[in-house]
């Protein structure tokens, strides 16, 4: 709703509010950005210097505490002060001019091993038994300094100072005799009033100029040592205290247990050459309002002179408003007449600016443009609504086809004989056909909108399931999407069963989902489960009588029944190379049942490869010379000490059957070749042979089960077709892979690759 015609404001009004307001804003931004700069510049400034006030604190008690350290071990070095060097006034007098040299000294005294003091300066507590105050006990033990604490004997010989009880840093050392033992320890009691001293040293200059800064000197532990009588003696957990444990020195602003905000420099004392330190930290602090007073004052000066521009600035801008208004007010009474419907045109020959001149020819021009586009806009009316409708015709058509395209796909999803889910990216059941009805026992009703691992996925795989779909939420990506997987799942009554799964990400009206489709293949699962006991039970049962029949003919063709004429013997031998062959395939087939049933014990352990790799070329000597093949080994030096963790029978097994692949494989008088080498993190054994090489069409199916290469002549060589699928199993049960390089004419290398065994 537009307010009346007499509440509007014009042009000119608008613009000197405008002109006021921004002067406002800008003097506000102004007070602002120097508030901010002026806070930060002083809050820089000011805390580097108490930071450096803190540092030279922290390095003046350093270096004194260094200073007494020093001169006391001399002491203690000093053989005129040992007893039986000089009578004991002699060595009182050397004390007290120690004592008098260095009015901090409260106390300096010689003590024996006993823990009797012998010697002190001016007297004091000679005789006294001071073996169990720590600063004697500690210089026993090599620590010569010890932290702040309050007189224990002295307090009752010495007066308190400005009302305080007498507090003291400790430094002894022990002294030796001619033969270097321990005879005594040299003590001295410093006055904590060095560490005052020191403060007021440091931080008078601040206050001739009238800062009120304040030092404070902490303890490791968080106690304060010295500083103002509100916290003295406190225990700080303030972070500049655990800053300057961290590091060496800085600043900060915090809040104390006062209430009052501070900016505190702090510094940590490390010690300094060979005085160890104490652990203490030094914070000066002063309080926020007063270093932040110059700010305050510049904050208010720029206040102050922004309010006097803004009401400047507004003036002017009234003025220039009106002048720049003029124009068009002129424009607006003329434009007026025209409404009125007086033939005119917009005059602005005499205007003060090109804009408004501009802005009068363009409304001229559009006053023309008008009353011709009324005519034609009533014909493009006309048309328009005919191709409005048109376009909804053809959405409705649209429409409909999309629905159509949907209901088929519902219909073929609904119709398919495996069951099918739509899961979401939360893992929650988003759709579920009649298949899954049947296969699980749940109505849709029931799933839609619940999480399919508590449905399907049996307790012990949920966690694994709901991990994996989280994954895919976070990388986008899945090993089991587009790909067959076998799983376990469990229906309504609890009962579990197997599925073979097809996952997909497909796109809906409600965003991306997981397509699963889930075929059950417990019947299948079973026959499989019955052809591996079929083929065990007749194995089995074959292998017995077998090797009866093959230990017989052996018998006959060696002539345990004597000599044989020549069609029997010929007869007997090919029964016998059968027989052999038929030994071999039953083992294969046990071998290769037991892998699937993970029945095949393997014993690794790490040992060494060499000697499994002559173990294997020993066993096959007899069947290459039958061949009339070669057999070498290529081993060089640096691969003699290669280990792995290997089962030594399989690999054996692993090593003969390529052996005797390649054996087969090669013409006669040609040489096969082992060869072991380190490739990498892995060992390599390797067989060479000088054969045809393998046929492109076959080398898909190498490794397959009963899978051998056509042609007359490989079949001339007789085989199960089962050993390359043996070897490729028991390679990967010791964590291996295995592969081949082959060459038309040139022969074919079989690889094998083992986990080194490191160290």
């Amino acid at each position: 709703m537009r307010p009346p015609r007499s509440r509007r404001r014009s042009l000119g009004t608008w613009l000197a509010l405008a002109f006021s307001l921004l002067s406002i804003v800008l003097t506000l931004l102004l007070v602002e950005v120097v508030d901010i700069a002026a806070t930060g510049q002083v809050e820089t400034s000011i805390g580097h210097g108490l930071r450096e006030l803190a540092l030279q604190t922290a390095d003046k008690l350093d270096r004194g505490m260094f200073e007494r350290y020093r001169e006391v071990r001399l002491l203690a070095q000093r053989r005129d002060l040992a007893p039986g060097n000089a009578a004991l006034p002699e060595r009182r007098a050397v004390l007290d001019a120690i004592q008098d040299t260095y009015g901090f000294y409260d106390w300096i005294g010689m003590a024996g091993i006993d823990g009797r003091v012998q010697v002190a300066g001016r007297g004091l507590l000679e005789g006294a038994d001071v073996a169990q105050r720590p600063w004697f006990r500690n210089a026993l033990r090599g620590v010569n300094v010890g932290d702040v604490h309050e007189a224990v004997l002295l307090a009752r010989v010495l007066p308190a100072q400005a009302g305080e009880p007498r507090r003291f840093v400790d430094v002894a050392f022990p002294y030796l005799d001619r033969e270097g033992k321990v005879i005594g320890v040299l003590g001295a009691h410093l006055s904590w009033q060095w560490a005052r001293a020191v403060e007021r040293s440091v931080m008078a200059p601040l206050a001739a100029r009238g800062g009120r800064v304040e030092a404070l000197i902490v303890s490791s532990a968080g106690a304060v040592l010295l500083g103002p009588r509100d916290v003295q003696g406190q225990t700080l957990d303030l972070p500049s205290f655990h800053a300057a444990q961290k590091q060496d020195a800085g600043f900060l602003v915090e809040r104390w247990p006062d209430g009052h905000s501070y900016l505190v420099g702090y510094a940590r004392s490390t010690g300094f050459e060979s005085y160890p330190g104490l652990g203490w930290t030094v914070l000066v602090r002063q309080a926020v309002d007063d270093a932040y007073a110059p700010a305050l004052r510049l904050r208010e000066r720029a206040l102050w002179s922004g309010i006097a521009l803004a009401v400047l600035v507004s003036v002017v801008g009234v003025l220039v408003a009106r002048y720049i208004t003029w124009p068009l007010g002129q424009l607006v009474r003329e434009a007026g007449r025209i409404r009125s419907g007086d033939s005119v045109r917009l005059d602005s020959a005499n205007s003060t600016y090109v804009e408004v001149e501009r802005l009068s020819e363009t409304l001229n021009a559009l006053v023309g443009d008008l009353v011709r586009g009324r005519a034609e806009m009533q014909g493009l009316n006309a048309s328009l609504e005919a191709r409005v409708e048109a376009r909804t015709a053809e959405l409705e058509r649209a429409l409909a086809a999309v629905q159509a395209s949907e209901q088929r796909v519902g219909a073929i999803v609904e119709a398919a004989q495996d069951a099918f889910l739509g899961v979401d990216l939360r893992g929650l059941v988003t759709d579920w056909n009649s298949a899954a009805e049947r296969m699980f026992g749940w109505k849709r009703s029931e799933v839609l909108g619940w999480p399919m691992a508590e449905i399907i996925v049996p307790q012990r795989f949920r966690a694994s399931t709901v991990r994996a779909i989280d994954q895919f939420r976070a990388t986008g990506h899945s090993v089991l999407l587009e790909k067959r997987a076998e799983r376990i799942v469990i229906n309504r009554q609890g009962i579990e069963f197997p599925i073979e799964m097809t996952a997909a990400l497909a796109g809906g009206s409600d965003g991306v989902f997981f397509a699963v489709f889930l075929h059950d293949i417990s019947e299948r699962k079973k026959v499989d489960r019955m052809k591996s006991e079929f083929v065990s039970t007749v194995s089995h049962e074959l292998r017995t009588p077998l090797t009866s029949i093959r230990a017989s003919l052996s018998m006959l063709a060696e002539g345990m029944a004597g000599e044989l004429p020549p069609d029997v013997a010929q007869l007997v031998n090919l029964a016998n190379d059968s027989s052999e062959r038929l030994v071999r395939l039953v083992n294969d087939v046990l071998d290769l049942q037991k892998i699937e049933a993970g029945g095949m014990q393997f014993e690794r352990r790490p040992q060494l490869l060499l000697p499994v790799a002559d173990h294997a070329l020993d066993s096959m000597k007899g069947y290459a010379a039958q061949l009339g093949v070669q057999l070498r080994l290529e081993c060089s030096e640096p691969a003699v000490d290669l280990a792995a963790a290997i089962d030594r029978d399989r690999l054996v097994q692993v090593l003969t059957n390529l052996l005797s692949n390649a054996i087969k494989f090669s013409p006669r008088g040609g040489t096969v070749t082992l060869v072991l080498a380190e490739h990498g993190q892995c060992a390599r054994l390797a067989v060479r042979d000088q054969g045809a090489g393998i046929p492109p069409a076959f080398q898909a199916r190498v490794f397959q089960r009963f899978a051998q290469a056509d042609g007359a002549d490989t079949r001339q060589k007789g085989g199960t077709g089962l050993g390359l699928s043996i070897t490729k199993s028991l390679v990967e049960e010791h964590g291996g892979r295995i592969g081949f390089e082959t060459a038309a004419g040139e022969g074919t290398t079989f690889i094998v690759d083992l986990p080194l065994v490191q160290g």
